[in-house]
């Protein structure tokens, strides 16, 4: 693995060896990367997976995929300005919600639970199972698949959590790994210490916070789930606190969370009422501009002063991200999980949704004959019944928000 801040041939090997007559001279394999993710059907499904709201529920709210083409964008040019391969980190940033199933996180959370007795279930393990054994385009010799058979770089850059469960450098249920896909991810890991992330996959990391710290926001107040004066209200704010200080910044306080808001509001570019109009709107997105602008910059010059101003690649540099800015993304992410995804009139609903995942993947145990046909071989070759359960917790974590309420009223008719 490079540790120089150059990309090595060594990053550019694949999983499988490939023919020369499969590859173009005028793609580098980079490119060639994210050309095979952008043309994945599990990247394509991601229209039709929740980000925060059921798509179709709101024309304005985004999806999986409109959230990932976001984190893209913000990815390749942060990437970029850091010296990183802009085609590494885009990658990564297409890929980093390839593994999540329907429902979003309600859904992840229904089908750890499901998975207990086989190592459990992490969006972010699926993803890298995704990428080197569930999407077709490439097989080894021996008839194994290989997924679309990433480089090194690639991949490592879409890891997250460089970790099986249980054994993450700092407490958290986060992991990026199955037991059953160790040797790949050792392939790729091969010479790195345990746990460390390259810079590639700390600017797609923070590239998915800004994005769906700001956005989230967007789409709430846009939605009319959230009164944009509430912002302005520290006492209504202060509720979220708890939520921030759990859920994504256990080490930050609430005075912490408060000079945050009281920051955010110093800018000036949070409305104070949204009606909807098209000067509303536009003040909307202008908000959301100037403040994925301020997340972003503030991180790169911060990483810029701790290790200076040469191309900052793989294993020679780190992310450093100050814990005001971090504060400050904690807070809108807070505010909008508090108001719109644990709101009272969407707990029964996620209550449904969470027996649906529950309902289906024992169906597919059931009848394995349901199962699409590349999972039905799987299911047919597994050695055993833990194996066999993978399988179908591979398939409920494939389906679309709307396949999987589909199939579950057609086997309840």
């Amino acid at each position: 693995m490079s540790t120089t801040g150059s990309y090595s041939a060594r990053d550019r090997e694949r999983w499988v060896a490939e023919d020369p007559a499969h590859k173009r001279a005028d793609r580098d394999d980079f490119a060639r990367d994210r050309a095979r993710l952008i043309h994945s059907a599990s990247l394509r499904r991601l229209s039709a997976k929740t980000q925060v709201v059921q798509p179709g529920s709101d024309e304005f709210a985004r999806t999986r995929l409109t959230h990932s083409l976001e984190v893209a964008q913000i990815g390749r040019e942060f990437g970029a300005a850091l010296g990183c391969d802009a085609d590494v980190v885009d990658t990564a940033c297409l890929a980093h919600d390839l593994g999540h199933p329907p429902f979003g996180h309600n859904g992840e959370a229904a089908l750890d639970a499901v998975a207990g007795a086989i190592g459990g279930f992490e969006g972010n393990a699926q993803t890298l199972r995704v990428l080197t054994r569930l999407e077709p385009k490439r097989w080894h010799q021996d008839g194994r698949p290989a997924g679309l058979n990433l480089t090194r770089a690639s991949l490592d850059a879409t890891t997250k959590y460089p970790w099986q469960r249980g054994e993450a450098p700092v407490p958290t249920p986060k992991f990026g790994v199955y037991a059953g896909d160790l040797p790949v991810f050792d392939w790729f890991r091969d010479g790195v210490a345990p746990g460390r992330r390259c810079i590639e996959a700390d600017v797609m990391d923070w590239s998915d916070d800004v994005a769906y710290s700001v956005h989230d926001i967007e789409d709430a107040i846009a939605s009319g789930s959230i009164d944009p004066g509430l912002l302005h209200t520290r006492a209504e704010v202060a509720v979220a606190f708890d939520v921030a200080k759990v859920t994504y910044a256990p080490d930050l306080t609430e005075d912490d969370f408060a000079a945050a808001l009281d920051r955010l509001l110093a800018t000036g570019v949070i409305p104070l009422q949204h009606n909807g109009t098209r000067q509303d709107l536009a003040a909307l997105k202008d908000m959301t501009s100037r403040l994925v602008g301020r997340f972003v910059l503030w991180v790169e010059q911060a990483t810029r002063a701790r290790h200076g101003d040469g191309p900052l690649t793989r294993y020679n540099a780190h992310l450093v991200i100050p814990d005001e800015v971090r504060a400050e993304a904690s807070v809108l992410k807070a505010v909008a999980a508090h108001f719109v995804m644990f709101a009272d009139e969407r707990i029964a609903v996620m209550e449904r949704q969470r027996e649906v995942v529950v309902d289906l993947v024992a169906g597919f145990l059931t009848d394995p004959g349901r199962l699409d046909r590349d999972l039905r071989a799987d299911f047919e070759s597994a050695p055993g019944d833990g194996a066999r359960l993978r399988v179908a917790v591979d398939q409920v974590a494939a389906l679309t928000d709307a396949r999987a309420l589909n199939l579950h009223r057609d086997w309840a008719s």
